[in-house]
């Protein structure tokens, strides 16, 4: 593995970015109900969107959200979406951008910074407890809210 590297999503590496692909039945924790809600009145002068680089080749993808003027907490500082190619799982990729998320919200002086998943087998729940958010609540939808200390 060469050493993983971010760069801002731009025409140059949108295309590759949509076409990461997810392990078998991963499709359903794509975007939870709460994402599509948010995103139909997301600032995009808010929003962190990043791809994960392993030399020159896209293997990640991440987005974060900073909005400190959000009506809910949990939408002031939040990862609204992470994706990892699927050959490339396991690998510490989404560790990486994760970190490099945090990184920037205490940049920005945040405290804390939250996602929500949905729960299932094959859902990203374990991920998000390895790389630190604990639960601290449910949306209106049944999500989890999970939450980590900065």
């Amino acid at each position: 593995m060469a050493e993983l590297r971010l760069e801002e999503l731009s025409a140059r590496t949108v295309v590759a970015a949509n076409a990461l692909t997810l392990k078998p039945g991963q499709e359903q924790f794509i975007a939870p109900v709460s994402y599509s809600a948010a995103a139909a009145v997301a600032d995009p002068s808010t929003s962190w969107q990043r791809v994960v680089l392993d030399g020159d080749d896209v293997v990640g993808f991440i987005m974060g959200d900073f909005n400190p003027h959000a009506e809910h907490d949990e939408f002031k500082a939040i990862l609204w979406r992470i994706n990892v190619d699927a050959d490339d799982q396991g690998r510490g990729i989404g560790t990486f951008a994760v970190r490099a998320l945090a990184d920037e919200a205490r940049a920005r002086g945040v405290e804390r910074l939250y996602v929500i998943w949905e729960s299932g087998e094959l859902g990203p729940e374990q991920f998000f407890l390895r790389t630190g958010f604990q639960p601290v609540g449910e949306t209106q939808y049944g999500e989890t809210i999970g939450a980590l200390e900065l």
